[in-house]
């Protein structure tokens, strides 16, 4: 069952729900901080060590079904996930995308104190996603970006920041455009959907690559950050799975 959190006083409990002597989830495949937690294969062709870095922050722009692919994997293979400030997020959504909902914890409206309710979500599990609230909010949050980022690095909990505007992201995963499978001329059924993403970053993905990434159990044009991928319709030609950018993309985050 989905925890849903309302305030500060229900994570007491979080450290003890999610298991482990210090609350952190500890399935055997994800105790080891230098290892990667798992991601689709096309989009570890994507990255430089081809997987999610524990402590790494990675922003994801674009798409509520990119989010939502992203966070499968680690939580098909034992990782407890937390999604912050998404309150239109479909539950049935993240099932069909194969995110565990049994360790799946929610804060759909963590009011101004959301930087508190992160890092305690930090300390916990191992993946948190979060869409920060529009800038000018409570006093003390414009440096709430760096110091989470700086708590994920210091307890390897994987940072999804959603959207843009989030300083200091080790990785960035834009969705550009998408294309449908299923659908004729007036007729057939939607069958699935790939996503164009944008990988960018610093060190060893200061060079940007593009890939198609399959999306299944979310609509890939809804979005979590206010823009949704381009439309590259159902008869965009195929792309190789990696090439240099041509460029920086066009998407835009909201606030």
């Amino acid at each position: 069952m989905v925890a849903a959190l309302r305030d500060l006083r229900e994570l007491r409990d979080l450290r003890e729900i999610a298991g482990g002597p210090d609350g952190r989830a500890d399935p055997p495949d994800l105790t080891d901080p230098d290892r990667m937690l798992p991601v689709p294969a096309a989009l570890a062709a994507l990255l430089p060590r081809r997987g999610l870095p524990r402590g790494a922050t990675v922003a994801v722009e674009g798409s509520a079904a990119l989010l939502l692919t992203v966070l499968a994997e680690p939580s098909r293979a034992g990782a407890w996930c937390a999604v912050v400030g998404c309150p239109t997020l479909g539950l049935l959504a993240a099932a069909e995308a194969g995110i565990a909902l049994e360790r799946l914890v929610l804060v759909p409206e963590p009011g101004p104190r959301w930087p508190v309710i992160v890092a305690a979500l930090i300390d916990a599990l191992d993946v948190v996603a979060v869409r920060s609230p529009a800038r000018g909010g409570a006093a003390g949050t414009a440096s709430a970006p760096r110091r989470l980022s700086a708590r994920a690095r210091e307890r390897g909990c994987v940072l999804l920041p959603i959207g843009e505007g989030w300083d200091g992201a080790d990785l960035r995963l834009a969705a550009e455009e998408r294309s449908f499978h299923g659908l004729g001329q007036g007729h057939g059924h939607l069958r699935g959907a790939r996503l164009l993403v944008r990988v960018s970053g610093r060190g060893a993905a200061a060079r940007p690559r593009h890939g198609w990434l399959a999306v299944a159990g979310a609509d890939p044009v809804a979005s979590l950050d206010g823009v949704a991928a381009r439309d590259g319709g159902a008869g965009s030609p195929p792309r190789e799975e990696a090439r240099p950018a041509p460029g920086p993309p066009s998407v835009e985050g909201a606030a």
